[in-house]
């Protein structure tokens, strides 16, 4: 039976082994999804020697660009974002060979499209992490503009002090890529002026669980279309799927 699973800290929030156990029964696949709870990345090469059967991994938060240094070679989407939440496994004989790649990217747009249809807003990304780059990312493919809102100033980011009311008028598309809302952060939500977002506003939150975060209820409160990360999720799992029995 092979063996796959999902890497991160935490990971008791992921719906990703429910999704591919289900998968593996209508299917009638011999294989079995695991989540791993790792004190830090440096475990991984522990895990896959203790797991001979392990043929792919999901990374979540906070691994998605610390797991490149244990990458034997990437694709050139994650090469170019600089973060991996998809590893492929392969082995002869004692020899692991680890590849990474990016599948956010194509789950996001399969996500965010629907709800935009032929609109093109200016866009803000809260949070600066490897999730916030798979979507930076996909925003230009799409040819949206685009910020980056970090906690601390750097090339290409703005910070949460710099974020003035024309800003977030001007800013119909926010997402959450922040772990603000889930897991032990739960309750929490970007610090961001709420009060200028309205009817016009896109409010996205990458969490799926809880489905409803509180700076999805807030943007709902002030009117503004919401949506979160579930319909990503599945979208990214295929991709993952077609990555791992290539």
């Amino acid at each position: 039976m092979d063996l796959y699973g999902l890497i991160g800290n935490p990971v008791s929030h992921s719906l990703s082994e429910r999704y591919f156990t289900v998968k593996f029964m209508l299917a009638d696949i011999d294989a079995r999804f695991e989540r791993y709870l790792l004190g830090g990345i440096e475990e991984l090469p522990g895990l896959i020697r203790r797991q001979p059967a392990l043929r792919g991994l999901s990374v979540t938060s906070p691994f998605k660009t610390a797991v490149i240094s244990f990458c034997d070679e990437l694709d050139e989407t994650a090469a170019t974002i600089g973060a991996v939440n998809t590893l492929k496994i392969t082995r002869k004989g004692e020899r692991v060979h680890i590849k990474g790649f990016n599948t956010d990217v194509d789950g996001f747009a399969a996500a965010i499209l629907p709800l935009l249809g032929a609109d093109k807003p200016s866009a803000m990304v809260l949070g600066s992490g490897g999730a916030a780059r798979a979507v930076a990312f996909a925003l230009h493919k799409l040819e949206l503009i685009c910020r980056v809102v970090s906690r601390t100033a750097g090339k290409g980011k703005i910070t949460y002090d710099d974020l003035r009311p024309e800003i977030i008028r001007s800013s119909r598309l926010i997402i959450n890529a922040t772990p603000l809302g889930m897991g032990s952060h739960a309750g929490m939500l970007p610090d961001i002026p709420y009060e200028h977002i309205g009817h016009r506003h896109l409010l996205f939150d990458l969490i799926y669980n809880p489905p409803e975060t509180p700076f999805l209820q807030e943007g709902k409160r002030r009117g503004a279309l919401t949506g979160n990360g579930f319909v990503m999720l599945q979208a990214q799992a295929e991709k993952a799927w077609e990555i791992w029995q290539a």
